[in-house]
């Protein structure tokens, strides 16, 4: 691994993504998506990152004999994680402590026990030892020329059992040489006030460096961390997205936007910041996770504005109703459309959309208009921006922009009885059938599909139908489905609201449908997904 730049020393930001929070459930990931991570999380500008166990695990092991050939870290140190040595041994003889060694990793982070009852009922061993078990592991890897942090597991709810004891654990770690001791909230119960003080106090009584690990039990994981650094902590620790055991750990990106942007502390390289929203979701794609809509700075939600107040101030200052400007963490602002929308919203939104309504009055008042009668029949335009645009386009030309005439189009289901055969075999057997009659550029185009549902049957006879056409709707896939029964409404007879999301291989974009059937809702969703493909493709309406 080449070593080309590296950030400041003062302050760390350590990502233990690939360690704790790979804890989380539903995460499993590969060596080689471990490596990938670890290549974004440097790009990105971490200054440690936490592999894993060696030794402990073959996967862990494979992933630091790759990072050694395949990992070219720029600005990061790879940290191999492990356990002081075993009680009544001897630290150069600890197979454990060989591994972490073996690793070639250049920090080592040990968990030790700061909990008195821990270390008496998990470790089995007396107090003593236990401090002699941090100092003698210190020690050895020091004599190893590895760099050592110290995680103290346990060490709030162990210094408010024995504050004496969880001092002298501090002091061990700092005496034999560890460079961190990271005070860590493993089962996540601190407040922030807490935090503060105890760190505070830790500072100075024993003079070590002192670095904060906080699990999110109780919702306040940033919070603490942060307060941590208030009271003198200069060491991070933190997993990309929040990811980690139970409800996961002090979210990497929120940490390091106060830091950066509220601290006005440099903890990154120049640009990296800007670079904060696609790392976050690169990673989220990676562990098959789908990104937070709502995470505060990288969230697709996070700068977004739905109600006409707000609306109305961002019109003249965007800073009224955000605390950053959204490009700073590579993010943008967006303005949703929904029933809540006043002129200013559909201004706004006309204007992201590549329309100016605010030199005509009459028509963004008919925009907002429809909006509200449409969304009062059940639609939804924050999540189909497609379908507001052609909504739009509609009241921009006057009339509704088509690329063909539909006559007629109908759904068959057949359902045989169990036992029934099937050609792939098995018993029963289902069909779904769609005929769609409809004229396009004078032609009189019928066409039929077959599907794995009614719906899927509507789409392939009505591509079918278009392609001849308009070969340009051969790249457009539908990629997402969502059917949704909508409020205040009951049994078979809900109105039922469906959203769908397209692709052409370059762009995405959703649409919406409402009905009294999911068929006709998303007969309607599919017909705006066609026209805005084709809208996309260059193409103008000739109906």
């Amino acid at each position: 691994m080449t070593e080309v730049s590296r950030t400041d020393d003062s302050f760390h930001v350590f990502d233990t993504t690939l360690r704790d929070g790979a804890q989380r459930e539903g995460i499993n990931l590969t060596v080689a998506d471990k490596l990938a991570i670890a290549r974004h999380l440097d790009e990105f500008g971490v200054g440690f990152i936490e592999g894993g166990w060696p030794g402990a695990n073959p996967r862990d092991t494979e992933f630091f004999a790759r990072a050694a050939a395949e990992l070219d870290l720029r600005h990061a140190r790879l940290v191999a994680f492990g356990a002081t040595r075993r009680a009544g041994g001897k630290a150069a003889e600890d197979p454990q402590l060989a591994a972490l060694v073996n690793s070639g990793a250049p920090v080592i982070t040990l968990v030790a026990k700061s909990h008195d009852r821990h270390v008496e009922l998990a470790l089995r061993t007396t107090l003593d030892e236990n401090l002699e078990m941090v100092r003698d592991s210190v020690a050895f890897l020091r004599s190893q020329d590895r760099r050592v942090f110290i995680d103290c597991e346990h060490f709030f709810d162990g210094y408010k059992a024995n504050r004496a004891y969880a001092l002298s654990v501090v002091r061990a770690a700092h005496e034999a040489g560890a460079d961190v001791v990271v005070l860590c909230d493993t089962n996540g119960g601190m407040l922030p006030g807490g935090v503060r003080e105890i760190v505070a106090d830790v500072l100075e009584q024993t003079g070590a460096r002192l670095g904060i690990h906080a699990q999110d039990d109780t919702g306040c994981a940033v919070a603490n961390t942060l307060a941590a650094v208030d009271a003198g902590a200069t060491h991070v620790q933190c997993t990309a997205n929040g990811y980690g055991e139970r409800v996961g750990n002090a979210n990497l990106f929120p940490v390091v936007g106060a830091l950066e942007l509220k601290y006005d502390r440099r903890v990154l390289p120049p640009g990296s910041l800007a670079e904060m929203t696609r790392i976050s979701h690169a990673i989220a794609e990676l562990v098959n996770l789908a990104p937070s809509t709502h995470q505060p700075y990288v969230g697709y939600s996070a700068f977004a504005h739905k109600a006409g107040l707000h609306a109305s101030a961002i019109k003249v200052d965007p800073d009224l109703y955000q605390h950053i400007d959204p490009e700073t963490v590579g993010n943008t602002m967006r303005m949703l459309v929904s029933d809540m929308a006043g002129r200013a919203s559909v201004e706004l939104k006309g204007k992201e959309l590549g329309y100016d309504l605010s030199t005509d009055r009459d028509l963004a008042g008919r925009v907002v208009a429809r909006v509200k009668e449409q969304e009062n029949l059940g639609y939804t335009y924050e999540s189909a921006d497609a379908s507001f645009e052609l909504l739009l386009r509609d009241e921009v030309r006057g009339r509704r922009e088509r690329f063909y005439t539909l006559e007629s189009w109908r759904t068959i289901s057949e359902q045989g009885p169990w036992g029934s055969p099937r050609p792939e075999g098995g018993g029963g057997f289902a069909g779904n059938e769609a005929t769609v009659k409809l004229w396009a550029r004078g032609e009189r185009r019928i066409a039929t599909g077959e599907g794995n549902g009614p719906v899927n049957a509507l789409d392939q006879a009505l591509r079918t139908a278009l392609e001849g056409i308009y070969p340009q709707l051969a790249k457009l896939e539908l990629v997402d489905y969502k059917v949704r029964i909508l409020e205040g409404q009951h049994g078979t007879g809900s109105k039922t609201r469906v959203l769908i999301e397209s692709t052409d291989g370059t762009g995405s974009w959703s649409t919406v449908g409402v009905a009294d059937n999911v068929i006709a809702a998303s007969w309607l969703a599919l017909e705006d997904a066609y026209t805005y493909g084709l809208i996309r493709a260059g193409l103008e309406p000739a109906e």
